[in-house]
Order: C-alpha cells, then structure tokens, then sequence
C-alpha cells in the first residue's frame, strides 16, 4: 500500500470516529462511557494522517541541483510497482459510515442469538436471594435488567402486585409470541444478547418487529425459571409506542 493510501486511510478512519461520536451514533455499537475513548482515538488518528501528509508534501519538493555530475541512478523494477486497487476497498466501511451508518440491532440479531441469558446477580446460579425494596409509587420505572434479574432471582417477591414501567422492542418467537426485548453488552455490539419479556394482553398482535414500546403492567409470579431461560410473563395494562431511544442497549 502507498503512503498516499495509508494517509488517506487514516484520515478519513479518525474523521469517521469523530463523526459517529458527535452525531451519537457510537451509541448503536458500544457503550455510552466509550465516548470520550472515541473522540480521542479520532483526534489522534486525524493528527498522525496530517503530521505524515504534511511530511510527504515537504519531501516532494523538488531538491537543489547537484554541483557534481554524478550518474543518474537506474531504478529496479521489483515487481512491485503496480497501481494495486485492493488497499482502497478498505475505504468501504469508512464510507458504510459517512453515508449509511448501520442500524443499532434489533429483533433479527435477537432471533439469530444464541443461548447465552443473563445470570444471577453474583453468579448465585440458579439460587434466590431477597432483593431491597422497590421505591414507593403507583407505577414504578425500571430497567429491563432489573426487572428481569428481580422475576429471576428475586426471592422477597419484590415485583408482586406491583405496576411496572419498562420499554423494549417488539419480537416474536418462534412460535409467534409476542416478547418485549432488549439488547444487553458488556463492551459492545460484539458481546450483545438479548434478554425478553414473554407480553400477555390484547392488541399486542398490531406490533411489528423492531417497533419500540414502553409498556406498564404487572410481572406474574414464579413465571421466570432456569427453563424458560429467566423469561418472565408481564400482564401488560398499557402500550404507547416510541421511537427508538439514543441509547438501545442495556448493561
């Protein structure tokens, strides 16, 4: 690969980072405290293709004219000199990026996960454990982690006779059951997979794949198990559908 190639390269991979970061799009891809890692990681890369395009321009000047007549040297072919269009199709997803950012995952990625769910608080396994109390109120909002580690492993009964507040998005099983899902990463897109809530109600059947709701209900009891994969029932009292939030993954 050229110099010329390798600058252009990096200037435009440290532009992209920079770009996603600032339009917020980083956040379909890994975790909102990687932000600041991103623009920094940018920058640099920006500088280093400047410093190196700046080099290459003051080394192109043209030199003094030598005072003795020494011979013009020969140059070798090696075989290697060739305009090569292969470095350049790693331009391609630097301009996915500036022209079609990809999508945060969804409801395909779920269904294509594997068997990976979430684990017990403290790696407890299967065991329960009392959990403190929820917050006072009519209805209460919580995470969908939350709500899914206290169905699983919750032993106070916490979430009983209690009206909850989540938001997900709308898959369907293979069987056709409606589930309210959200995307957990540790690090980034590369480690997600899904965590979901088995809905019971009417009208859920209008809901499309990849339509995001926020949906109040009550979590039915002894519903999440080892062999349902921790996938609790939630009676849902009310639907209203959203537009996907900035931030679509949990940890």
């Amino acid at each position: 690969m050229k110099r010329e190639t390798q600058n252009v390269l990096l200037l435009l991979v440290g532009g992209a980072l920079i770009k996603i970061t600032i339009d917020g799009s980083y956040l379909r891809y890994v975790k909102p405290v990687m932000g600041p890692w991103l623009v920094a990681a940018g920058a640099v890369t920006v500088a280093l293709a400047v410093i190196a395009i700046a080099r290459d321009i003051r080394a192109s000047r043209p030199a003094e004219p030598a005072t003795t007549d020494a011979p013009e040297p020969q140059s070798a072919s090696t075989g290697q000199d060739h305009n090569s269009r292969s470095p350049w199709l790693l331009l391609l997803p630097v301009l996915v990026i500036f022209l079609i950012a990809p999508p945060a995952l969804g409801a395909d990625a779920a269904n294509r996960a594997g068997t990976r769910t979430l684990t017990a608080p403290g790696g407890s396994g299967s065991h329960r454990a009392p959990f403190p109390p929820l917050p006072p109120g009519d209805v209460t909002t919580l995470r969908f982690v939350d709500l899914v580690t206290r169905a699983g492993w919750d032993s106070a009964g916490t979430l009983d006779n209690r009206t909850l507040r989540i938001t997900g998005f709308i898959m369907h099983s293979k069987t056709g059951e409606p589930l309210l899902t959200r995307i957990v990463i540790n690090c980034c897109a590369a480690d997600a997979f899904p965590i979901h809530v088995r809905l019971a109600g009417p009208q859920l059947a209008q809901y499309r794949d990849d339509q995001w709701l926020t949906v109040t209900g009550v979590v039915e009891p002894y519903t999440a198990t080892e062999g349902n994969r921790y996938t609790p029932t939630f009676h849902v009292r009310t639907a209203t559908p959203i537009t996907p939030p900035d931030v679509p993954y949990e940890s």
